[in-house]
Order: C-alpha cells, then structure tokens, then sequence
C-alpha cells in the first residue's frame, strides 16, 4: 500500500447486545475509532467507519433465557439502548449495523459457501461436551469450570477473564452447564474446522516480520505467543439454535460460530453503507490502496489477528488490516470493571447524571486512556479533570476571549495592527501545532495528542495573562486590539482541533465564533490552521459567550460513589455464603444455655495476638475473665461500658494461657464488621437472664 492511501476503511469492534455500553468499551474502542476517523475525514479522506450490533453467541441466548424473553427480543432492546449512547458520545460511525440484518446473514452465508466449495475447511466428528438435562450441546459460554492455566473457576469455555487465555470447553477442569449447572458428558457431533495451522508461515511473515515495529507491542507479543505455541484447527460451526445457518449440507442445528460470523460484520456494515451512498463496496475491501484499521480490546487480539486475517487469506480476494491498535482494559475505582455485578458507569446512566457533558468523559477517558497498560478510573480523577482543565484552563480561555471581545468591541473582530515577536513567535507555535497532533494521532497515540491539544489552550492562557489586555485597554487601545486579534486566532484554532477529541464542544465553539456556518461562508479546515495567517479576519462578529464546561460539584461526586457503593454491597449480600442450619437440638438442650447481661468493665489486647482481646465483664453473677476474638473490629477503649450478652454457663477453655471463662455473643453484617448482640434496653440490669 502507498504511504498515502486513497482510502480508510476503519472498523470499531462490534458490542455484545446482552447489555449496556459503559466506559470501559468507551475508552478501549470507541473513542480512539471515533478520534481517527474524526481526524482523517477532516485531512479530507474517503473514510467509511463502520461497526454494529453482535447479535448472536451464547451470551444472548443465556440472556433471553434470563430474563424470559426470547433472543429477538434482548438484541432488539440493547441494540437501541447501544446505538442511541453512541450517538449522544458523538461516536461518528458512517454505517452502524446488525448482525441479524438480512445483509449480513447473506454475506457471512456466501463467505462460508465459497470457502466451503473450495475445499478451505475440514470437517471432523470430535467429542464435545453435552448436557443431558438441558438436551443440547455446550458451546462455548454454556460452559463454565477451572481454567487449565490459571486456575480461575469461573472460566467461560472459549476464554478465561482472569487471565484473558482462550481455549477449547473441553480444555476446562471440571467443566458444568451453565444452563442447569449438570456435569455435562461427551458426545460425538460433525462440525467444519479452519485450519490454522496450514496458514502459520503466512501469519509468521505477515505479523512477526512485516508488522514486528509499526504494530503496539501488546498486539504483537500476543501473536507471537499463539504462533509460538503452535496453531490448531478452529471449528467456524456450533451447535445452537440461535445464529445464521450453516450453509451446508447434513448441518440441521448448526450455526455459524460467533467469531467467524461477527468480524464478517464489519464487510456487510461496509455494503450495507455503499448501497444507501450509491458507491461501490469492494474498494474499502479489496483495493491495495486502501487502509483498513481494526480498533479492539486486548481480549479480541487472537481473533483480530490471526483468525479473520485467515479467514480473509482462505477467501483469497481481501485485503489485511493494515494495524490493530488495541488497547488494553480500564478499570473502576481500583476493582475490574464487570457487567453481571453492576460494577460500571453505563454510557445511558451517565447522561442522566451528567447531561450535555459528553465531551468531559470523552476527555477524562482519553487522558486515561489504557493504552500501553490497564488503568483505572476514579469520580476524583474525573471531576479534578474537569475542574483543573477543562473549566480553568479550556474553558477559561475562550470565555476570556469572548467576553473581552464583547465588552471592548461589541464581538467584532479588531484589526490586527503591528505585531510584536510575542505575537509573532505565539501565531508560529499555534500554526506549528496541528503538525505535532497529527504526528500522535498517526501512531495511535490519542492521549499524547489530546495533551498537545490543551497544550494551545494553556498557550492562549499563558498570552492573555502576560499581555494583559485588560490593564493596556486603559493605555493602550492599539495593543489592545491586537493582543485580542492574537487570541481570537488562537480560539479558532482551538474550535477546529478540538473537533476530534471534543466534537460537542467544538461544534458549540465554531457557533460562539460564527466559523464553519453557512451565513458567514467562512469555512476553516484542519490544513487551515498550520497554513492561514489569518483565521478569523477583522471585522468579523462573534456570537455571546457561552459557558463551555461547567464546575463538578463534590455533591454529584459522592453521588456516583454511592451508587457504587449500594453496588458493592449488593454484590457481598448475593455472594455470602449463609451458614447451613446446625444439627436439631431438643428443648431440654436449649434449656441448658445461660445467658444473662453484662457489661465489659476492663478491656486490652493480647500481647502478640492480632484477633484477641482479653475482657473484664461483670456478669451480675460475678467479674470474670473472657477472651474474644474481636480485636480487628474494636479498640479496647471503645467497647468500655458496653452492655453485652454473655453465655455465663459455658465450659472454661484457656486461649494462650488466659482460661476464657464465657462467650460474648455477635453477630456479622453483610459488610463483614461485627456487631454486639445488644440487650440495653431499659430496666435491665447485669446478671438478668436472657430468655
């Protein structure tokens, strides 16, 4: 491919439609997809970006069966859901699609067939693991069990989320149905297999030589360790009854696999997208001059990589992927982000919370961008962000500009009049500017260019407050007025590099400024502000100031820790383990329980003993000695004078040296911490019996 391609084909990985998107998918794939194809339409480009709904898999069905609906309807609901967060995100997909259009069944169907009558695939009989009680085999995410290589038991047949390993079901160590948690058995079943390993010296040539320097290491080192290890044939059929058939003879039950239906998604969203554009499909897919991009999460590298670049080779007529800039996975407040225990902000909540503030999380996420490592996203991080940035440095700019304009020129744009080097050296920074952010956007590395991005507004703050318009209005009106000439050329170059990263944000700075609308012809593009002396010329009027950003109030932070904190606890309740019910006990061996009240009167710890604490209770009956194991759960000063219920008749036992003579009664809460079991109530007093 020349360095210069004629084309971009640029695909963003297709969602699960089994729930919400929430950030972690925003910041992994998303918004990286969204900037570059953002910034390469504004290099005026011939760019289709494409992406849809992954409509089929085991995670519908188990979803359908979840919520007592059928597959139709779960992918129909989420699919809106999805598609409508995209759009308020500004994720700016030329063609957003479905897999369970009629589009795509045709396309992957004809995939199949032309790489089926060409002898591409094997068919084999293999054992596959079947459960009895559900009548079904068990594909993939129907399974769940230890993983062989790490341990996790709770790994999914086709991969493990602990240690992100993909893997065969029948690979796992005590495998069980997620459907009705039966052992499943094995049972003979014909499926068709790409053959991988016969296109191991392709991959070995394509990725480890030709891709070795220009692709992200993470990338790389994850195909190297699967071409490394040795390729195996891979079963591109299942058997389900939800799923495209399989365009075969003796294949009544069957269905195309997830992973060789889904990427195909990305060929039907691409024609789907020509037909209404009345252009042809096959050069974004089949012109060596085009540059096809995949942006993933580092859980879809293998597929990305190695399995659709042979299903394309098998094909014979496609091109590769020319990068697949994946990133690697953002976290929670510190804790993995996960859709079943509602440990996520979700894209649809978010808006409600936080309305019109879409381009605060696109820029939170692309400052933290899990791009080399897994990173972790904070309510902190993000209002500091928001405070400490956007509004006092982004926003504070341009409302100085415009409110100064307004004030001292009724929003005309002054005359330039005679620069000075400042002003000179200021202009050349900004003009240099768009150069160094294309350079970081070209190299995938869009937290790099954002910084540059700020880096024009930190320079237009840095100017104002050296030059000082509002102290020269006074002395010097000349100097005022280009001082002010100098930083409304700075704001429109903000207004049009921001577009990218900031495209609400934009769009509302282009309308503030009157640039890019239609009244005013006056028209700017990305080339513009490296190239163009003057952006926004004398005489021309601005609109009213209008707030860009708007301060994060510590309110609307606790908010959103309280609402994962309810989530937190939820999820403890649902995974406590409640204490089987002891063996039955007779009346008579009630009756010998003697507990009364007493009150702790001395307390200390216990030397060299992390748990224990060493009591003085005065049980009514007499002040004796108790050893209680709630040391990391109270100080011995605060439990002074408490009122507390003590088994008084139960057998001495000594606990490092010190005979224990009774037992404090406790209980434990959902949250773990202890509680006394209270008896203060009025009239009681030491020595009464608890009956």
């Amino acid at each position: 491919m020349s360095q210069d391609p004629k084309r971009y084909t640029i695909t963003a990985a297709l969602p699960y439609t089994n729930g919400p998107v929430h950030i972690g998918h925003l910041a992994g794939v998303y918004i990286p997809a969204d900037i570059y194809a953002r910034f390469q339409r504004m290099q005026g480009k011939d760019v289709a970006f494409v992406c849809g709904s992954d409509e089929h898999g085991v995670p519908i069905t188990l979803k359908a069966k979840k919520e007592g609906i059928t597959p139709q309807q779960v992918v129909d609901k989420y699919n809106s859901i999805i598609k409508q967060s995209f759009e308020d995100f500004g994720i700016s997909f030329d063609n957003y699609s479905r897999t369970t259009s009629k589009i795509h069944h045709d396309t992957a169907s004809e995939f199949f067939k032309k790489l089926h009558s060409e002898g591409k695939f094997i068919e084999e009989v293999t054992q596959q693991l079947y459960d009895a009680d559900a009548n079904q085999f068990l594909a993939d995410r129907f399974v769940v069990g230890t993983c062989p290589k790490c341990g996790n038991e709770e790994s999914y047949g086709d991969q493990c989320e602990s240690c992100g390993t993909s893997h065969n079901a029948t690979d796992l160590i005590h495998p069980k149905s997620a459907i009705t948690g039966a052992v499943p058995s094995l049972k003979e079943t014909k499926h068709w297999f790409l053959p991988l390993d016969k296109y191991e010296p392709f991959l070995k040539e394509w990725i480890l030589e030709e891709h070795k320097k220009d692709w992200k290491t993470n990338v790389y080192g994850q195909c190297k360790s699967w071409i490394d290890d040795g390729l195996r044939p891979r079963a591109v059929t299942r058997d389900l009854d939800w799923g495209i058939p399989v365009p075969a003879a003796d294949a009544d039950g069957k269905v195309l696999y997830v992973w060789f239906d889904a990427p195909i998604g990305y060929i039907s969203a691409t024609k789907q997208w020509a037909k209404k554009q009345g252009k042809d499909w096959e050069p974004y897919w089949k012109d060596k001059d085009t540059k096809l991009l995949h942006f993933i999460g580092k859980d879809n590298i293998v597929f990305h990589c190695i399995i659709f670049p042979s299903m394309l080779k098998a094909e014979g007529s496609y091109i590769l992927p020319n990068n697949v800039p994946a990133n690697e996975f953002l976290n929670l407040e510190g804790n993995k982000i996960s859709t079943s225990k509602n440990w996520a902000v979700w894209l649809h909540e978010y808006l409600e919370d936080f309305p019109d503030q879409q381009d605060v999380l696109r820029y939170v996420l692309t400052s933290n961008a899990p791009e080399t490592k897994d990173n972790d996203f904070t309510w902190a991080d993000f209002q500091a962000r928001n405070n400490n940035e956007l509004v006092a440095i982004f926003g504070n700019f341009i409302n100085r500009v415009t409110v100064l304009t307004h004030k001292y020129y009724d929003g005309i744009t002054p005359s330039e009049g005679m620069l000075s080097q400042i002003d000179i050296k200021t202009l050349e920074t900004v003009r240099a500017y768009p150069a160094v952010i294309e350079s970081s956007i070209e190299r995938y590395r869009f937290r790099e260019a954002q910084q540059e991005l700020m880096n024009v507004a930190r320079l237009g703050n840095k100017y104002l407050a050296d030059q000082e318009p509002w102290k020269t209005i006074k002395t010097d009106e000349q100097r005022t007025k280009t001082v002010m000439f100098v930083a409304l050329q700075i704001a429109s170059a903000l207004a049009i590099l921001s577009e990218p990263f900031l495209p609400h944000t934009s769009r509302k700075l282009k309308e503030m400024l009157r640039i890019n609308s239609r009244e005013t012809q006056n028209g700017l593009q990305w080339s513009d502000v490296a190239t163009k002396q003057i952006l926004i010329a004398p005489g021309h009027t601005i609109n009213t100031n209008e707030l860009l950003f708007s301060k994060i109030e510590d309110s609307q932070i606790q908010a959103q820790m309280d609402k994962l904190t309810a989530s937190k606890l939820a999820n403890e309740i649902a995974e406590k383990v409640t204490t089987p019910q002891k063996d039955t006990c007779t009346f008579e061996d009630f009756t010998k329980l003697d507990m009364r009240v007493g009150t702790i009167i001395e307390a200390e710890k216990m030397p060299k003993a992390k748990k224990l604490l060493v009591l003085k209770v005065d049980t009514g009956l007499d002040v004796r000695t108790i050893v209680s194991g709630i040391a990391e759960s109270f100080t011995p000063q605060e439990i002074i004078g408490k009122r507390v219920t003590v088994l008084v008749n139960l057998a001495p036992r000594a606990l490092r040296g010190v005979e224990s003579q009774g037992m404090i009664l406790m209980t434990q809460m959902p949250d773990g911490t202890l509680v006394f079991v209270n008896p203060d109530t009025a009239g009681v007093s030491n020595g009464d019996s608890i009956a």
